[in-house]
Formats: structure tokens, sequence, C-alpha cells
């Protein structure tokens, strides 16, 4: 089966899209104490200069994020994702230390939270404690496990929270590994499923392009996977994925607007613009210089993972 060099990126994306939809699904007391009223903030300059300050070991995908509080106090919330197949010993001193570096460094509350993506059911980290001639450091964080929900699945398929797509794809990843043709029946499942909860096409675009990304196929099976699907949406009549196929670029994340570059990076870019928002006006014509300026990879990801006025809003604040 084919492998990612950088399994956590599908992970990082689907946490901004879906930040608020991800504390509901799996810390809902936390979700529940925050005004959403207010708008949160990802402080990723924040956490960048705390990493950089220090050797803290391998990165996951990692996310600092600014809410309000109900009784409008601020909080920072700190997410950290491990998707490691196996337990690491030095986690919970990882979460330890970023914990305690915000806190030092920022001077702002912090509730720090992880979401176990491993495949060991025994390996269950809350705690870091260390204790020296009397002197005794205790700390606790929360966290929860991917593998409990196997025994929930009903659970999952009846919910309409995006992360529940989300689990059932790493869960159906991990157990298809070795398995590809059941991966493509099960991938073709999940897709499905998107369509009959009636998601919006682009909540669609955006859970597929995780689904694709953690189930991934080749070969035969992958343009089989392709042909059933382009059917299946063209009797629904909404060529939500296929129409992004057909330009070459359902890959985008990993392929990006490297498919194009012979073509001209400007030339392709154009087309998958118009591709997901139509005739350009003169708001996303202005884009297209400042998107040219980044990285295949980014601007590709950009242009599939926002709305118009995502991208319109991101380059007016430079």
């Amino acid at each position: 089966m084919p492998q990612r060099s950088d399994q956590d990126s599908p992970w990082k994306i689907i946490l901004e899209q879906y930040f608020p939809d991800c504390l509901s699904f799996f810390f809902p007391h936390v979700y529940h104490a925050i005004d959403w009223t207010r708008p949160y903030e990802f402080l990723d300059k924040e956490l960048q200069q705390v990493v950089r300050d220090a050797s803290l070991g391998r990165r996951f995908a990692d996310k600092l994020v600014k809410v309000w509080l109900l009784d409008g106090q601020e909080l920072w919330i700190l997410l950290h994702l491990e998707v490691q197949g196996r337990k690491d010993t030095h986690f919970a001193e990882r979460m330890y230390q970023y914990h305690y570096r915000i806190r030092d460094r920022y001077d702002r509350p912090v509730v720090s939270l992880a979401i176990l993506c491993d495949t060991s059911p025994t390996w269950r980290p809350t705690t870091y404690e260390y204790n020296t001639l009397g002197c005794r450091v205790s700390f606790q964080f929360l966290s929860v496990k991917l593998l409990d929900y196997k025994q929930q699945w009903e659970h999952l398929e009846a919910s309409d929270n995006p992360f529940a797509t989300v689990v059932m794809a790493h869960l159906q990843a991990q157990a298809t590994r070795h398995r590809p043709e059941d991966r493509k029946v099960q991938k073709f499942q999940l897709i499905r499923r998107l369509y009959e909860k009636g998601y919006q096409r682009q909540d669609i675009i955006n859970l597929f392009l995780f689904i694709d990304w953690v189930m991934t196929l080749s070969g035969e099976l992958e343009q089989a996977f392709w042909q059933e699907l382009q059917q299946y949406e063209e009797a629904r009549r909404m060529p939500y994925i296929s129409s992004v196929e057909r330009l070459g670029i359902e890959k985008g994340l990993e392929q990006g607007l490297e498919q194009g570059l012979k073509q001209g990076r400007q030339e392709i870019l154009v087309a998958f613009l118009e591709a997901r928002f139509g005739r350009l006006d003169r708001a996303l014509q202005d884009l297209i210089p400042s998107l040219l300026q980044l990285p295949d990879r980014e601007a590709t990801q950009l242009v599939l993972q926002s709305s118009k006025e995502e991208l319109i809003q991101r380059f007016s604040q430079g």
C-alpha cells in the first residue's frame, strides 16, 4: 500500500477547517465552555517561537488556538496530535514542555489536549510526573484514543460532525492496510456517505481530500475507484470531486500545481481557480500574483481548502 511521507499534513488542515467541530466531537465539555460568538485565532507564530527556542523532539500536528470562554476569560488551547503507529515514551514529557513554555513565555492560561491516533490499545498517556528529593511536578492533560471509536461505529455513521468521517477514515485506513481490495470498497462507502449525509460541496471536497490522503490506493484499484466515483457523481448530478480530478489536480496536497508546471504555472492556476469559483472576478484575479509567489504545494492547498472570502482575507492581511 502506498505510504505518505507526511501523514500529519491532512490532520493539520482538517483541524484548521473544522476546529469547533473537533472540540465538539472529542472534548465536548471544552467546546461548551467556549464563547463561539467571538472569533478564535490560530497562533502559529507563537507556537513556532516556542518550538524554535527549545529542542522538543519530533513535532506532530500541533495547533495553538486562542479562544474566549463564556465568562469572558481568554484561553489558549494547545491541541497536540500524535500520529505514530507505536507508543512514544517521550510524548507526555513533550506535552508538558509545550504547556509550560507557552505559559511561561506568554503568561496565558493553557489547556493541553491530545488526540492519539496510534495502533497500541494500551498506550494512553495523560500525565507527566517527576519527583526528586521531595520536589515533585505533576502535569495532567486531556486525551482521546481513536481506537476506542471502533466500538462506536454506529454512532460514527449516524453523526453529522465532520470528525466522525475523519475518525472513520483513519480507522479504516489502519484496518485495511494489508487489504487493498477492501480499502477500495471502504473508501468508496465513506465518500458516498458524504453525499447521503447532505454535506455541502466544499465540505465534501475537504473531507474527500482527507479520506483520499489517508486511504491511498494504487494502480488498477485507483483507476477503478475513480471510475466508480465518477459514475456515482454523474448519477446524482453532483460532479464535485470528479470535476477536480478532471483537471489532473485531484491529489493537490501531494502533487499540486507541479502537475501543470510544463503548461505554465499561471495557466493551470487560473484553470483551477475557475473550476473552484467559476468565472474570476477582479478580486480573484488580483490574488494570482500572490499565489504564484507561494510554493506549488502551498498554493494548491490554499485554493483547494479555502473559500473565496478566506483567500481574499488572507492576502489582504499580507
